[in-house]
C-alpha cells in the first residue's frame, strides 16, 4: 500500500507548484525553480519514493532546459527516473533526451528521444525544436515527423 502525503502538504506542495508554472509560462525560470525547489523541500524522505517528487523534477527538468542549463536538467531529469511512473514517461525521456544532445551526449540523446518516441509517437516533438526528431531519424530508421510540425514563419506570406 503507497503512503499519501498528508493534504496540508500536499496544498502546499501543489500551490507551490502552481505559482512555479506560472512563473515559468512568463520565462522566470530563476523564481520558478524557486518554487519547484520548495515544493521539493516539503515531501518526506525518501523524497523520490513519492509520485508528487516524479512531477515536481520534471517540472524543475523542464525550466532547466528551457533556462538553457542542460547539464542541471540532465541532472534532475535523471533524478526523477527514480521516481514513481516517470521511467516510461514520453514527457520525460523527452526533455531528458534534448538535454543529453545539447550537452552532446549523442548516444544517451538517442535512447532517451527513442523511448519518447515510442511512448508517445512522433507527435510529442510537435511544438519542439526540428533538430530534434532530425537527430533521431539519424539514428533509427523509419521515424515518422510530427503531423503538425512546427513552421518557421514566413515573412513573405
Amino acid at each position: 500500500m503507497e503512503a499519501s502525503l498528508d493534504d496540508t502538504t500536499y496544498a502546499e506542495i501543489k500551490r507551490l507548484c502552481e505559482l512555479g508554472d506560472g512563473s515559468a509560462e512568463g520565462n522566470d525560470y530563476v523564481k520558478a525553480l524557486e518554487h519547484y525547489w520548495a515544493a521539493w523541500d516539503l515531501l518526506p524522505e525518501p523524497k523520490t519514493s513519492w509520485e508528487a517528487a516524479t512531477w515536481i523534477l520534471a517540472a524543475i527538468g523542464d525550466a532547466n532546459f528551457a533556462s538553457g542549463d542542460y547539464e542541471a536538467g540532465r541532472d534532475n531529469l535523471s533524478h526523477a527516473m527514480h521516481c514513481p511512473d516517470a521511467i516510461g514517461n514520453p514527457f520525460l525521456h523527452l526533455r531528458l533526451g534534448q538535454c543529453q544532445l545539447e550537452l552532446g551526449n549523442h548516444d544517451r540523446a538517442a535512447d532517451e528521444l527513442m523511448r519518447a518516441y515510442m511512448g508517445a509517437g512522433p507527435d510529442i516533438f510537435n511544438d519542439q525544436h526540428p533538430k530534434y526528431i532530425a537527430f533521431l531519424k539519424t539514428r533509427a530508421k523509419d521515424i515518422e515527423s510530427p503531423t503538425a510540425a512546427k513552421k518557421p514563419w514566413q515573412f513573405w506570406k
